[in-house]
């Protein structure tokens, strides 16, 4: 009889804080750079094209002896049947022995590590002194990524949000998105009194406008953030200015593109995956257009982390972050969930 942990929504989000997430991140990004990790071939099925499909991420963490995967689903018909759209899980193994060790629903996890990555992002590709950011896409993923972003990068001083579908659900994630950060984010740090004294100012003290003009808002922008799911491109190639960073996380399969395919021959570009990247990134439409070549990439996130390829090479470059969000992530999160849960006695046990 195999011990399996099984934990839930509530505790999961419970037990995880951006910090940390943060670190795993990068953690899991480095060892992927080492060699410590691998990624497993993509998994995609369409049950009925444009109404249900799900997706299988896997991989295989040497470094920290695990293996797994997350399956997600979607079901367009579902909120008709009052159940979420969304449906997924992650499944962590012992790489020493196949052993299960547990798993848990997808959703915070995903949430929290694909924030974590577009502020990883902009931590290493970004100019320090970076003051402007804009975010183009106001859902559930804008909150994480702004949080993030504000962790690592200490000068931002405005944060824009453009919605491309609607203006009134960009105001009105303004009007909430300080309490929101404050409420989600913070609550972990309050027994560190500095940590939490200074994120808490930096929230205060940004500025939180909602764009209607896209151009501008790129045009002023020193860090952008692009979480949409668009298959054409919401910022111009000429909008950009140099010293710009953005980091682009809506892009997870064939044919959705959130920038101007004419900005990679302009830019230093770095993705999470190469081969993922070029396939299902945002990478894949320049690729294909023939504006920007696989040779092009510059490295992959783990190797500027380790400080063996520069980020930016000075206050002029552009640099792009092609972040499709992979496994590893998403493991590596869950395994510490796991590690938590069980310290804590939290989830149920059951026994295979």
């Amino acid at each position: 009889m195999l011990p399996f942990r099984v934990v839930d929504q509530e505790h999961v989000e419970q037990l995880l804080d951006m910090k940390h997430v943060i670190q795993l991140v990068e953690r899991s990004y480095t060892l992927k750079e080492q060699n410590e990790a691998a990624l497993f071939p993509l998994v995609f099925h369409e049950f009925s094209p444009g109404v249900a499909d799900m997706d299988i991420k896997s991989g295989h963490l040497t470094g920290a002896d695990i293996f797994g995967l997350k399956l997600v689903s979607w079901f367009g018909g579902n909120p008709a049947k009052g159940l979420p759209p969304l449906v997924g899980f992650v499944l962590v193994l012992d790489s020493r022995t196949g052993v299960p060790v547990g798993m848990m629903g997808g959703e915070a996890v995903t949430l929290m590590r694909t924030g974590a990555a577009g502020g990883i992002g902009a931590k290493y590709l970004a100019r320090r002194d970076s003051e402007n950011l804009l975010l183009v896409g106001s859902g559930h993923l804008a909150p994480f990524l702004i949080m993030s972003t504000l962790m690592v990068m200490e000068h931002i001083k405005k944060v824009t949000v453009y919605n491309a579908r609607s203006h009134e659900k960009a105001v009105s994630f303004c009007s909430s998105l300080k309490d929101k950060l404050k409420e989600k984010f913070l609550a972990p740090y309050e027994a560190d009194a500095e940590l939490y004294r200074t994120l808490l100012r930096r929230i205060d003290i940004i500025e939180v406008a909602a764009a209607d003009d896209i151009q501008r808002a790129t045009e002023e922008a020193d860090i952008i953030l692009t979480a949409t799911p668009s298959r054409q491109p919401l910022i111009k190639k000429e909008w950009v200015k140099p010293g710009t960073h953005l980091s682009c996380v809506g892009a997870d399969m064939e044919g959705k593109q959130e920038i101007d395919e004419n900005l990679f021959p302009a830019a230093r570009v770095f993705v999470d995956d190469i081969t993922q990247a070029v396939h299902v990134g945002e990478t894949e439409v320049p690729i294909k257009k023939g504006t920007f070549a696989k040779e092009d990439i510059v490295a992959e996130i783990g190797s500027v982390i380790l400080g063996k390829t520069p980020g930016r090479l000075s206050d002029d470059d552009i640099t792009i972050y092609d972040s499709t969000g992979i496994a590893l992530q998403d493991l590596i999160t869950a395994d510490y969930i796991l590690k938590q849960a069980e310290a804590r006695g939290i989830g149920v046990v059951a026994r295979l």
